[in-house]
C-alpha cells in the first residue's frame, strides 16, 4: 500500500500555517486599511456566510473523522486502518486547513460590526477556545503525524499486522482529536446563544 504520497500534505499544512501568520502579521502592520476593508456594509451578509459555512464544515470533518479512526481501529485490519488514516491526513491538510483560515477571516470580520472583540463575553471566550483547539492539534497532533509516518515507511507490505507502537500513536491521535473538538462544541454553544459571560477584556481587572 503506497502511502509516503499522502505524507506530502504536511508541506501543504505548512503552507496554510505560514499564510495564516501572514494574514496575521499584515492586520497588524497595515491595521486601518485591514479594518476598513472589514467593516465594508457589504462585507457583513458575506462574511456571516462563510464563517458559519467554514466552521460548520470545519467541526463536521474533526467529528467525522475522529469517528471514522476509531471505526478502523476497531476493525483491527490493517489495509483499513491504514487508508483510513491516509485519508484522514489528506482531508486534515486540504479541506480543514483552509476552512480553519476562513473561519477566522470571516469571524473577525463579524466581530469588527458588532464590537470589540475582547469586550464582548461569548465572543472572546470563543474565540479563545477556537485558538485552544488550534493549538492543541498543532503541538500534539502535527508531531504524532511525523512520528507515525516514520513507523508507516518501514512497514513490511507482507506483515498483516501493524506495530504496536503505530496503534498507540493511531490511538493517542483519537485522544487529541477528542481534545480539540471538545472546546469547538463549547464555542458552538456560545456562537448560538450568546450568553451574558464576562469579557475577556475584564478578566484580569
Amino acid at each position: 500500500m503506497k502511502t509516503q504520497p499522502i505524507f506530502k500534505t504536511n508541506y501543504i499544512l505548512v503552507g496554510f500555517l505560514v499564510t495564516m501568520a501572514g494574514m496575521i502579521g499584515f492586520a497588524v502592520v497595515f491595521r486601518d486599511a485591514f479594518l476598513s476593508f472589514l467593516q465594508h456594509p457589504a462585507m457583513y451578509n458575506h462574511a456571516r456566510f462563510l464563517h458559519v459555512a467554514a466552521v460548520t464544515l470545519f467541526f463536521a470533518n474533526a467529528v467525522v473523522g475522529m469517528l471514522w479512526e476509531k471505526r478502523s481501529l476497531a476493525s483491527d485490519r490493517k489495509e483499513v486502518i491504514l487508508h483510513t488514516y491516509d485519508t484522514v491526513a489528506l482531508l486534515d491538510s486540504q479541506f480543514s486547513s483552509p476552512l480553519i483560515m476562513l473561519s477566522v477571516l470571516g469571524g473577525l470580520s463579524l466581530s469588527v460590526h458588532i464590537g470589540d472583540l475582547w469586550q464582548i463575553g461569548w465572543l472572546s471566550v470563543s474565540f479563545l477556545l477556537f485558538l485552544l483547539s488550534g493549538i492543541l492539534w498543532v503541538v500534539s497532533d502535527i508531531p504524532t503525524q511525523y512520528k507515525v509516518k516514520r513507523l508507516m515507511s518501514s512497514l513490511d507490505p507482507e506483515d498483516p499486522t501493524l506495530p504496536d507502537e503505530l496503534i498507540r500513536l493511531l490511538r493517542l491521535r483519537s485522544w487529541i482529536s477528542m481534545a480539540g473538538v471538545v472546546p469547538l462544541i463549547v464555542v458552538f454553544v456560545l456562537m448560538v446563544y450568546r450568553p451574558e459571560i464576562t469579557a475577556v477584556a475584564d478578566w484580569f481587572r
